[in-house]
């Protein structure tokens, strides 16, 4: 069971999608309303993961992630046609394995295909995407005779769909040092967590958000240039409840601020064609996981 949970932490890092790290399967809805800007942003997500043993300590993860993003634009844009925008497919393979390295520390390695795109026709190769991910771990949350569990976590991480389109360090250190009290510092997630019962808790969370996409066809934006993709980049922080329904089902729920946003319409270069007025500081998540 101690080998299975570290495969999961490690392999199953969504790195900006936010989630937890040991799901099995989870469904969730984001919403950042419109508000006072002319675009609002709607996303389903859903997977599901596997593991299968190789020997002892080895482990391969097989797993799909698929979203529905919807975008919804003011009647007063005109720079471009904005129904081209409105519906989004991403769809990822997740493969991953783990071994240990030595007595303290695993090593977790992802490689990830996968689209997305709006998909008006048929998929290219231009909707294709890839993900990877190399993370060392050195847990002692296991050891009984520890005072304070501390889990470490190294590493980097690169995609091509999740908002932020360059390698990024993948750091989180957590440690429990009261029975009601931990926290975990780290890209891309940090959060002080207060354990109200073996059934809850709420958590003080940050973390990045978004997602990037093809746009098939390409758009043509104020008659003159042509815009491929679609990109939405968040830094959010707020409240995360979670209740667990027996040992394994637990229903989440986030209200956060939208401290930073980014999004834009990119050329075949990734250089900026138009920025989207985007400037909504709501932001919801919730949902449901089945977890270890």
């Amino acid at each position: 069971m101690k080998d299975k949970f570290l495969l999961f932490f490690l392999l199953l890092c969504s790195v900006f999608a936010c989630g937890q790290l040991s799901d099995l399967a989870r469904i969730e809805y984001t919403l950042l309303p419109k508000g006072t800007t002319n675009v609002d942003y709607r996303r389903i997500r859903g997977l599901f993961s596997y593991p299968i043993k190789i020997k002892e300590g080895n482990y391969l993860l097989l797993g799909l992630d698929y979203s529905n993003i919807e975008l919804s634009f003011d009647s007063s844009i005109d720079a471009f046609d904005t129904e081209v925008l409105q519906d989004f497919q991403l769809l990822d393979i997740n493969l991953g394995y783990t071994f240990k390295l030595d007595q303290d520390w695993r090593v977790g390695a992802r490689f990830t295909p996968g689209f997305s795109s709006n998909l008006v026709k048929n998929i290219s190769l231009e909707d294709v995407v890839f993900s990877a991910d190399l993370v060392f771990i050195k847990d002692r949350t296991k050891n009984t005779g520890t005072k304070k569990p501390s889990r470490l976590i190294l590493g980097i991480s690169y995609s091509e769909n999740r908002g932020f389109s360059y390698p990024i360090p993948f750091v989180s250190y957590y440690r429990k040092f009261h029975p009601k009290w931990s926290y975990n510092l780290g890209i891309p997630r940090t959060n002080l967590q207060f354990h109200i019962s073996r059934k809850s808790r709420l958590k003080l969370t940050a973390e990045l958000d978004g997602f990037t996409s093809n746009i098939q066809e390409a758009l043509l934006v104020n008659g003159t240039e042509s815009a491929e993709k679609v990109n939405l980049s968040l830094v959010v922080a707020g409240i995360r409840y979670e209740f667990k329904f027996g040992r394994n089902l637990e229903l989440f729920c986030t209200l956060a601020n939208v401290f930073f946003s980014n999004a834009e319409l990119l050329d075949a270069k990734n250089r900026r064609v138009i920025g989207i007025d985007k400037n909504s500081t709501a932001y919801l998540r919730t949902g449901l996981r089945f977890k270890i």
